[in-house]
């Protein structure tokens, strides 16, 4: 069976790419690898999140499925007297995020392999980001929506991106189903960012 990016130890032969990115006006150089999400560059649903989550300065973040880092690091640098915790089942990826957050001077950062929420123990947070994995199938999204719920601060969000024909209006439900306010914040090319408040 092939391996997907929610494997936790990708057997594909690697094929590490390096590229710049432009995200939130900030210059990025990453480094990613065949076995990981989007290996060949931001992809667009990311785009579209990193482009409308609002991260206060101090605020204490994490990464649901980091891959090898664009959302997390780019929390990282908006929250600059915050902090960012990336999770990631893949070990590839969290390997790849280290590097990358190395390469790109980004110290505010732990991460961390992870199965869901399981190496986090008791830690809550202001701010939760995921892309999630949609191939992996509905149980494991509404795992992360659920998740996320129990580890956020009270007035704390969630922000998802999902695309509409992969089951956005699914996801929704189960969101309202979880938080006082749901809200859709941007929608663009077929994806929508909601905003889950606790």
């Amino acid at each position: 069976m092939a391996d997907h990016y929610y494997t936790n130890q990708p057997s594909t032969a690697h094929d590490r790419k390096i590229w710049d990115a432009q995200l939130r006006g900030q210059k990025f150089r990453f480094i990613s690898d065949a076995g990981v999400f989007a290996k060949g560059g931001v992809d667009y649903g990311s785009r579209v999140l990193i482009e409308a989550m609002d991260i206060p300065e101090a605020a204490q973040v994490l990464d649901v499925g980091c891959g090898y880092g664009p959302i997390g690091l780019t929390a990282a640098r908006l929250a600059g007297r915050g902090h960012v915790t990336m999770i990631d089942v893949n070990q590839r990826a969290v390997e790849l995020a280290k590097e990358n957050a190395a390469n790109n001077k980004i110290a505010n950062v732990t991460i961390v392999e992870s199965d869901l929420f399981a190496a986090l123990g008791e830690q809550q947070f202001d701010v939760i980001l995921t892309n999630p994995p949609i191939r992996a199938g509905k149980e494991v999204v509404h795992a992360i929506f659920e998740g996320a719920y129990d580890r956020l601060r009270e007035g704390g969000a969630l922000w998802i991106v999902i695309q509409k024909k992969q089951g956005a209006p699914s996801a929704k439900q189960k969101l309202e189903s979880l938080f006082a306010q749901v809200e859709e914040v941007t929608k663009d090319k077929g994806y929508r960012v909601y905003r889950a408040v606790k």
